[in-house]
């Protein structure tokens, strides 16, 4: 690590041991080496956000840089698992893709996420040696999902796994990123995703980390040609939560969507961030976001759509709803617009409230108590996201997710 990137993180309160990633010792090419030195340099420059940021004013992160984290480099980073036909899939740590298919990687490794704005993605990508890459070859459609597996990390360390998906030209599939583990620990993950043109990919994030745990991810995508997109972000567990989408549709014809549905509890923080950048005509977007809170937690939504001068013909909606189940429960909502374009048909909407009493009125006076009413309403709340997940497992999960937090919620209207 750099001086001045030691006196930052010490400043911080990281541990001032985390030694940057030596490059020339795990043979990596030339061209990363300087990506990973640029990492740092930016990393230096931006140090860590502040509630100063626009982007950072309801999360503050004194939670995770006034730690002294150990960097474990022992950690075995994520695993991949597929259930059934692997034709056209292949999976590869960072030492062998780089001997496989190099050009690929230095297309896309660090410049889908970038590095501009973000401290965390900088990090990352400066220290990051858990990579593990995910290549799709064109035309194949794979029928089970492709599972990567973040589990746990020791007590007291900071991890940095890094995944990168290629989905190559025509090819079908799901990936589903699981983000589990007890104890405390910070997790800085990054996943960068890249469409080739025709590709159909769905990203399923399901993030049920223990209350200790401190979890910041960025997601970035990239959209070539008539590709389609589909993330499906579901946010239960830690105890500070960010995750930033930022999703760009650099081809023509390209679309995608964007659900989210964050559950919280006691005192749990959950941030989402998400961006969605028509960078080219005749794009579409559609976005829903539900959170729903209880107990003394914290929500943000931050959801921006951007059409640049030249995307004509963009077609994007945004949504954001919220549900507060306690007086103590406070969400932050601020969708927003950005448009370069005059020919574009765009909306968005956010709402923020509390169970509708005259529906809780008329369960109960069909015999149902409270409790039950409160949790019959709020799975029907959900279930305009939870009903777009297609894979079954992740519908379980969400389920059983769902299930633990409104029992947690029917004990606290009890007492």
């Amino acid at each position: 690590m750099t001086k001045a990137m030691e006196a930052v993180a010490e400043e911080k309160g990281f541990a001032p041991d985390l030694a940057e990633v030596d490059s020339a010792r795990l043979g990596e090419p030339a061209w990363l080496a300087t990506r990973r030195k640029a990492a740092r340099e930016r990393f230096e420059k931006l140090g860590f956000p502040s509630p100063r940021l626009e982007e950072w004013r309801y999360t503050g992160v004194g939670p995770i840089v006034e730690t002294p984290w150990r960097l474990d480099r022992e950690a075995p980073g994520p695993t991949v698992r597929i259930d059934g036909d692997t034709a056209g899939v292949r999976v590869l740590r960072l030492a062998a893709a780089l001997d496989t298919m190099s050009a690929d990687l230095e297309a896309s490794l660090g410049e889908i996420a970038g590095v501009e704005t973000d401290a965390f993605a900088a990090l990352n990508l400066a220290l990051a040696e858990c990579l593990v890459v995910v290549a799709i070859a064109p035309g194949a459609v794979v029928p089970s999902p492709i599972e990567i597996l973040h589990d746990g990390a020791a007590a007291d360390t900071v991890v940095y796994p890094r995944c990168l998906v290629l989905a190559g030209a025509r090819s079908e599939a799901s990936v589903v990123e699981r983000f589990l583990g007890d104890g405390a620990y910070f997790r800085d993950a990054v996943t960068e995703i890249a469409l080739a043109p025709g590709a159909h990919l769905s990203h399923y994030k399901v993030q049920r980390e223990g209350p200790r745990a401190s979890h910041v991810h960025t997601v970035a995508a990239r959209q070539e040609r008539d590709s389609h997109f589909a993330s499906y972000n579901l946010a239960f567990g830690a105890r500070l939560a960010r995750t930033d989408i930022r999703v760009t549709l650099a081809g023509e014809g390209a679309e995608c969507r964007l659900d989210g549905l964050f559950v919280g509890s006691g005192a749990q923080h959950l941030d989402n961030h998400t961006t969605i950048d028509h960078a080219t005509p005749h794009g579409s977007s559609r976005e829903l976001y539900k959170g729903i809170l209880d107990g003394r937690a914290r929500g943000v939504f931050h959801g921006k759509i951007v059409v640049r001068p030249h995307a004509q013909k963009t077609d994007a909606m945004q949504t954001n709803n919220n549900l507060l189940l306690s007086r103590e429960a406070l969400v932050n909502s601020t969708p927003a617009l950005e448009i370069f374009a005059d020919d574009v048909k765009c909306k968005h909407g956010s709402t923020i409230g509390q169970l509708d009493a005259a529906a809780l009125f008329y369960l109960r006076s069909r015999g149902l108590g409270e409790a039950e009413a409160r949790a019959l309403l709020t799975w029907a709340f959900a279930a305009e996201v939870a009903g777009r997940v297609r894979l079954p497992a992740v519908r379980e999960e969400i389920d059983e997710a769902l299930g633990l937090r409104l029992a947690g919620a029917a004990e606290e209207v009890l007492r």
